[in-house]
C-alpha cells in the first residue's frame, strides 16, 4: 500500500500549494511513482490549477478526473457522504502509486464544521498523517497592502487550535510549516510550534518519530501577481506585446491619473502601470520611458476605460516596435485598481520562477531526508527518469562548478539559467552584450542578477584569448589579427574561458550547429590522455533505469580502435553518473555465430577493450536483445556476465546508435540526455537546436558533474 501525506492549512491563502510542491519534488527523489489527490475541488465546472501544476510535475499517469474528490458542493450537500467517495475515488489513485501527496481544501467554507476538523477527518478516514502549514502572515489583505507578520507567540498560539482540531478527528500529526513567516525571527517560530507539538499527545499513545517543524520566510515573487493573472481579473484582453511576457511578477502598481512629468518619478522596476485610455501621451510617454533605458522596467501598462484607441496612435507604437504587453479593458480607474490590488499570485503551470523559488526554499529550509524518513519511506532500486534527473541536480549542487554559457540572445538558455542559479545546480556566466541581457531577462521575469554576463567583445578579454589561441595555433599559421577576430566568436571565446580557467565548463548548441560547438573544443581542449578521439553518448533513462548509448552523435564509422575507445570513454561516463558499466558491444550477430567485416570490427574491438580494461565487464560481439533481455540471454549466452544485464550499449556506426536511440526514445518514452561529449581534457556539450529549458538546465548539470570528475 502507498504511503501518503495530507496536506492542510489552518485558512486561506496561507501558500500551502508551495508546501505541497516542495514535499512532492522531495518525495519525486527517491519514489518511483509519486501521486497527487486533490480531496475537495471548487467544481467540476472550472478546472483547478493547483492540481493542473502538480499533475505536470509529477511522473505518474494520472488524469484530472481521477485525481478529484468531491466537490465543496458535494460535501455541503451530505458531508458524510462526500467523504466516502472521496475514500473510494483515493483508494483508486493510491493502487496506482508509491506515496501519494493528498491536498486539502482551500477554505471556503465547505460546511458548518470547522474546515480544518473537515480535513483532519478525510485524513484520519484515507490513514494519512498530517502535515499543517501555518500562515506567517496575521491579515489576507490586499496582494499589495500591508499585512503584518505573526508573532511567534501567536503563532505557537495557533498551532494549539490546529492540534485541538486534529486530535479531535483522530488524526496523526505529521508535521508543522510555518509559511511566509518573518526572515528575521524563523528560529524563534520553529521553537514556539515545536514546543507545543512536543506536549502533544499521539492518537494511539505513541510516535514513532518525532513532528517535523519548520519555518519558510516569505518571498516576494511567490505571493505577487503575474501580469496575466492581473489580466483575467480585469477581464482584458492584450491588445500588444509579447505574450511570453505575461508571466513576469506586478510587484507594484502607479495608477497614471497625472501629467506624464509627474509619472516618471514614481515609476518602479516590476509595477504595472493603470493608464486612463484616452490619456494617449502618457502611453506613448511610458514606452519611450520603458525602452529607454533610464527608467526602471515596468511589467506592463493597462489601459482603462471604454475608449478605442486612435489609428494614428496605434500606428505610432507599432513603430516602436515595443513588446511590453500593453492590456484594454472597459473597467473605470476606481474599479480596476481595485481589481489590480486585489489580484494576488498563483502557482501555476508555466510559472517557472514560482516554481525554481518555491522549490529552493523549500529545500532550504525544510529537511527534506528526514521528511522522507519519518514517513518511511525507502529508497527505491528503481531509477525513474524525474528521479535520475534530480540525482544530476544533487550532484551538481554538491561541488558546485563555473559553466559558460555562449547563448545568451536565447530566451531558452535565459529561462534555464535562471533555473540553474535558483535551484544553486551551478554557477553561470553568459555571453552577451550585458544591457541586452540583463533587460531580457527583466521582461521575461527572470532573476540572472547571481550570473556574471561577459561580452564576447571585451576588449581586455579578447587580448588576452588572441594571445593565447595564436600561440596554440601558430604552427598553423595563425596570427594576432586572424587570432582576435576568431575568439569573437561566441562558441571559441566559451571555450577560451574553459581553456584558461575561467570556467569549468560550456554548454552551447541551442541556436549553433555542433560543428560550429565543438570545433573549437577540438581545436582548444583537445583529447585526454590515452584517448584517440572524442565522442559522445546518450543517457537514456527508461521507465525504471537509465542506459548509456554511445556514440549516437560524432564518429560516423569508427574503425576497431575508435570503438574500443568509445566503449571504454563510454564506461567511465556511466561511472561518473553512478551507472555500474557492463558493456554491451552491439553488432547484428551474437557470439561467434556470424561473420563478415563488420562483426569482426566489433570482434576486434572488444579483445581491445578487455585488453586496456581487464576489469571491465564487456562482451561482443552481442545483439541488443541478448544485451537487454534475460530471458533471451540465457537462451544465447548463457555464462555472461553482462549478457541481459547491459548498461552500456557501443553501436557499431553512427547510423546505427542515431537511429536506434531516437527509436527508442520515441517509442518507449524514454528521456533521452544528450548528446553528452566525452574523451575531451575538459567538459564541453552540445544542445540540440530544438532544447527545451528542462534539457539545457539537464545539460548543465551533466555538464557540472563532468567538470567535478574532470577537478578531482
Amino acid at each position: 500500500m502507498a504511503q501518503s501525506i495530507y496536506i492542510t492549512s489552518t485558512e486561506g491563502l496561507s501558500g500551502k500549494s508551495t508546501i505541497v510542491l516542495g514535499v512532492i519534488d522531495a518525495l519525486t527523489r527517491s519514489i518511483p511513482r509519486v501521486g497527487v489527490f486533490r480531496s475537495i475541488a471548487r467544481s467540476t465546472e472550472e478546472r483547478d490549477y493547483v492540481l493542473e501544476m502538480l499533475l505536470d510535475h509529477v511522473g505518474v499517469d494520472l488524469t484530472y478526473e481521477e485525481c478529484v474528490g468531491v466537490t465543496y458542493d458535494d460535501v455541503r450537500r451530505d458531508a458524510d457522504a462526500a467523504l466516502s467517495r472521496i475514500v473510494e475515488r483515493f483508494k483508486a489513485v493510491e493502487a496506482k502509486c508509491d506515496a501519494v501527496v493528498i491536498v486539502g481544501s482551500d477554505f471556503t467554507d465547505v460546511g458548518t464544521t470547522s474546515e480544518l476538523g473537515y480535513n483532519a477527518r478525510i485524513a484520519a478516514n484515507l490513514g494519512a498523517p498530517v502535515l499543517v502549514v501555518l500562515n506567517g502572515r496575521a491579515s489576507q489583505g490586499d496582494r499589495l497592502g500591508v499585512s503584518d507578520a505573526r508573532t511567534p507567540d501567536q503563532l505557537g498560539q495557533l498551532t494549539e487550535l490546529a492540534l485541538a482540531e486534529i486530535t479531535h478527528q483522530r488524526a496523526e500529526l505529521f508535521a508543522v510549516i510555518t509559511n511566509r513567516a518573518d526572515p528575521q525571527r524563523l528560529t524563534e517560530i520553529n521553537a514556539a510550534v515545536r514546543a507545543v507539538v512536543s506536549d502533544a499527545p499521539a492518537v494511539d499513545g505513541h510516535r514513532e518519530a518525532p513532528v517535523g517543524v519548520w519555518a519558510i520566510p516569505e518571498d516576494l515573487f511567490l505571493v505577487a501577481p503575474a501580469v496575466r493573472d492581473i489580466m483575467l481579473t480585469l477581464d482584458g484582453r492584450l491588445l500588444s506585446g509579447d505574450e511570453a511576457l505575461l508571466t513576469r511578477e506586478v510587484v507594484d502598481v502607479v495608477i497614471a491619473g497625472m501629467a506624464l512629468n509627474n509619472v516618471l518619478p514614481r515609476l518602479a522596476e516590476g509595477a504595472i502601470v493603470v493608464v486612463p485610455a484616452d490619456r494617449t501621451e502618457v502611453l506613448l510617454g511610458l514606452l519611450l520611458a520603458n525602452s529607454s533605458g533610464t527608467f526602471p522596467s515596468i511589467a506592463g501598462i493597462i489601459l482603462n476605460g471604454p475608449f478605442p484607441l486612435p489609428e494614428v496612435v496605434q500606428e505610432l507604437m507599432a513603430g516602436l516596435d515595443s513588446s511590453l504587453p500593453i492590456i484594454q479593458t472597459d473597467l473605470d480607474t476606481y474599479d480596476t485598481a481595485v481589481r489590480v490590488m486585489g489580484t494576488r499570485g498563483r502557482l501555476a503551470a508555466g510559472s517557472q520562477r514560482r516554481f525554481d523559488t518555491a522549490v529552493a526554499m523549500f529545500e532550504q529550509h525544510v529537511d527534506t531526508e528526514e521528511l522522507a524518513r519519518a514517513l518511511g519511506l525507502a529508497h527505491s532500486t528503481v531509477v525513474t527518469p524525474l528521479m535520475f534527473e534530480y540525482q544530476l541536480l544533487e550532484r551538481a549542487r554538491h561541488a558546485r562548478r563555473h559553466i559558460v554559457l555562449p547563448e545568451g540572445g536565447d530566451d531558452r538558455v535565459l529561462k534555464a539559467a535562471a533555473t540553474v542559479l535558483a535551484r544553486g545546480i551551478a554557477d553561470l556566466t553568459i555571453l552577451g552584450e550585458e544591457a541586452d541581457v540583463r533587460g531580457r531577462a527583466v521582461e521575461l521575469g527572470l532573476d540572472l542578477q547571481a550570473a556574471r554576463v561577459l561580452s564576447p567583445f571585451d576588449p581586455e578579454t579578447v587580448d588576452l584569448f588572441a594571445r593565447e589561441y595564436a600561440e596554440l595555433r601558430r604552427h598553423k599559421g595563425v596570427t594576432y589579427e586572424q587570432a582576435a577576430d576568431t575568439v569573437t566568436d561566441v562558441s571559441y571565446f566559451g571555450t577560451m574561458m574553459v581553456h584558461l580557467g575561467l570556467a569549468d565548463g560550456m554548454v552551447s548548441g541551442a541556436a549553433h550547429t555542433t560543428a560550429h560547438t565543438i570545433r573549437p573544443a577540438f581545436e582548444i581542449i583537445k583529447t585526454r590522455p590515452g584517448v584517440s578521439v572524442v565522442s559522445s553518448v546518450f543517457l537514456m533513462a527508461l521507465a525504471d533505469r537509465v542506459l548509456v548509448y554511445g556514440d549516437c552523435a560524432v564518429i560516423p564509422d569508427p574503425n576497431a580502435e575508435q570503438l574500443a575507445d568509445i566503449a571504454v570513454s563510454s564506461a567511465s561516463t556511466a561511472t561518473q553518473f553512478g551507472i555500474d558499466p557492463r558493456v554491451a558491444m552491439l553488432s547484428y550477430s551474437t557470439g561467434e555465430s556470424g561473420s563478415g567485416a563488420d562483426v569482426d570490427k566489433v570482434r576486434s574491438a572488444t579483445a581491445i577493450v578487455r585488453e586496456r580494461a581487464p576489469e571491465l565487464p564487456v562482451e561482443g560481439p552481442i545483439q541488443y536483445d541478448a544485451a537487454a533481455d534475460a530471458a533471451v540471454a540465457k537462451a544465447k549466452m548463457p555464462d555472461s556476465q553482462v549478457a541481459g544485464r547491459a548498461t552500456v550499449f557501443v553501436f557499431p556506426d553512427l547510423n546505427t546508435g542515431n537511429n536506434t536511440y531516437k527509436a527508442v526514445q520515441r517509442s518507449a518514452g524514454a528521456v533521452a540526455m544528450g548528446p553528452v561529449l566525452q574523451g575531451l581534457n575538459k567538459p564541453i556539450n552540445d544542445l540540440s537546436r530544438g532544447a527545451l529549458v528542462d534539457d539545457i538546465v539537464n545539460t548543465i548539470a551533466i555538464t557540472a558533474i563532468q567538470a567535478q570528475g574532470a577537478s578531482a
